[in-house]
């Protein structure tokens, strides 16, 4: 698995108003491509979110595409792998 990090700008909620449809259509269409696992944010604060690829290259494909990035509200995210030892 891989780890997709997003560390959000600080006006997060109110940014990302205009590109949330979007952003969830990109989520929607790699999970069903079986893609992307899991995905969602950090609250309290928000902050940053989590997203989880079974590959390396669709995470960076996702990225690469999300209005998230293109639009400035993600100044910084980063790929890891995961070695999941419980789960799938």
């Amino acid at each position: 698995m891989f780890a997709l990090f997003y560390d959000y700008v600080d006006d997060i909620a109110e940014r990302r108003v205009a590109h949330r449809p979007l952003h969830l259509e990109l989520l929607r269409e790699f999970h069903a491509a079986g893609t992307l696992r899991i995905a969602g944010a950090f609250a309290d604060p928000l902050d940053s979110a989590l997203i989880v690829f079974t590959t390396r290259e669709a995470a960076a494909a996702f990225a690469a595409r999300d209005p998230y990035v293109a639009n400035g509200l993600v100044p910084r995210h980063r790929i890891r792998e995961w070695n999941v030892v419980i789960g799938e």
